[in-house]
């Protein structure tokens, strides 16, 4: 139950009760401690001042003989009935006695109904005394034994008025730092459940909130900060999630609406097409649709971060294939800087960038275009040249971008798609490399991977 009680406590609550907690046990001990060390040491010097008046008795009794005493029991002259008119003797704080060796009493500095025990530094009861006495002997010349009893009154009112104050001033000290412990950390969660408070009214359409950063640059402060950079990412993307859907959305209307339109043609009327022109619109469309949603569900796999198949690959190889079958078309392809280069990576993926480079090129060029691969230093670069109209200093940085075309006609009618150069970005990032684009000696444009030879852990 109280393990329950526990876990679901507030913060606040555990740490006061754990404040209050440490510093109780701190302050009992330290006031134990306290106490015991004063009473040791008003004890020893208790004792001290027996010992040293046992001393001076014993040097009085070698050179002057036994001390005057504060009775005359040893002259057996008193009358007896003289004891029951002073029945009650009020002890003095110092009690001394000289005993003989038949342990009767010489000499007294009181009278005393018996001697007082002889347990060397004891505590003993005196007749007519209410605190108890320190007991302190030393022998003397002539076998006679000197004992001192010096009073522990002092003592013990001295423990009792350092006891007084501990015992009242110890829990209100306790109550005075649970309700700083209380306020102060009242004061730092305050952000917290702020912070708190805001978060719970961010939802997905609601990205834009951030929460509150207090101005103290503490934890709290680190916390918020980094909550709202999370919240940043997290609105941007959702923003290009929601730009990716509605382009796909847009590339996809395009195909499905040129198909219906053929189809409601040949339908509204028959015999308006050449025989056969349904046939090859549905298959022209469809396989537009079809490399389409391919590179779609690339660029989301991408995404997700789905793990890569490494090992080692001849990027000089993926390069030549791409060349002979771009040849087929009659384009010119120059391949003499393609030199062996061997990157660790996703075969599949890799040959996907050489691909979609080669396609890139092929659609921009007037007539040739020649592909290269060297090594340098740390990997290889792969270099893609055509001799195309080339792309402006200010666009090649948004040739990377989903769904940008710089000709949109052009890329249409020649089946881009807009995505080819954004899954070649997708894929050399995640392979750790970066790609670049240039003017080409050719005339049109260059582009330039660069890989490492060792895979990204």
């Amino acid at each position: 139950m109280a393990e329950v009680f526990w876990r679901r406590a507030s913060v606040r609550l555990r740490t006061t009760a754990a404040a209050v907690l440490v510093v109780a046990i701190v302050l009992v001990v330290g006031g134990f401690v306290l106490v015991a060390l004063v009473r040791d040491s008003l004890h020893d010097g208790v004792e001290a001042t027996a010992e040293q008046r046992a001393s001076e008795l014993v040097d009085q009794i070698a050179t002057t003989g036994l001390p005057a005493s504060g009775t005359a029991e040893s002259d057996g002259d008193e009358d007896p009935e003289d004891d029951d008119e002073d029945d009650e003797v009020e002890l003095d704080d110092l009690v001394w006695q000289v005993i003989d060796r038949n342990g009767a009493v010489v000499r007294s500095s009181q009278p005393l109904d018996r001697p007082v025990a002889r347990d060397d530094h004891d505590e003993a009861s005196l007749p007519g005394g209410e605190d108890p006495y320190l007991v302190v002997t030393d022998e003397a010349a002539g076998g006679l034994v000197v004992v001192v009893a010096v009073s522990l009154e002092d003592l013990e009112e001295s423990t009792a008025a350092l006891v007084g104050p501990l015992v009242v001033g110890l829990p209100l000290l306790l109550v005075l730092l649970g309700g700083t412990t209380w306020v102060v950390v009242t004061r730092a969660l305050a952000p917290v459940e702020r912070i708190r408070r805001e978060v719970e009214q961010i939802t997905g359409d609601r990205l834009d909130r951030r929460v509150p950063e207090p101005p103290a640059q503490d934890e709290i402060h680190r916390l918020a900060h980094t909550m709202n950079l999370m919240l940043g990412r997290l609105e941007d993307s959702r923003t290009k999630q929601q730009q990716f859907v509605a382009d796909a959305s847009h590339e996809l209307r395009s195909p499905l609406a040129s198909i219906r339109q053929t189809a409601e043609v040949a339908s509204a009327h028959p015999g308006a097409l050449p025989e056969g022109e349904l046939a090859t619109a549905v298959l022209e469309e469809g396989a537009r649709m079809q490399r389409l949603v391919e590179q779609l569900l690339m660029l989301t796999r991408a995404d997700e971060g789905a793990p890569r198949r490494s090992h080692d690959v001849d990027l000089d190889d993926l390069a030549l294939a791409e060349a002979r079958r771009v040849r087929r078309s009659g384009l010119a392809v120059d391949t003499s800087g393609v030199a062996p280069g061997r990157v660790r990576g996703d075969e599949v993926a890799l040959a996907q960038v050489v691909r979609n480079l080669v396609d890139n090129a092929a659609r921009h060029a007037v007539a040739t275009l020649a592909i290269a691969v060297r090594d340098v230093v740390g990997g290889v670069e792969l270099v893609v040249d055509d001799d195309g109209p080339g792309i402006p200093e200010a666009d090649r940085a948004r040739v990377f971008e989903r769904f940008v075309r710089l000709d949109e006609a052009r890329a249409r009618d020649a089946g881009g798609s807009g995505l080819g150069l954004a899954i070649v970005g997708e894929i050399v990032a995640s392979h750790g490399g970066g790609v670049q684009v240039s003017t080409s000696p050719l005339g049109g444009a260059r582009f330039v991977v660069r890989l490492p030879a060792e895979s990204p852990s």
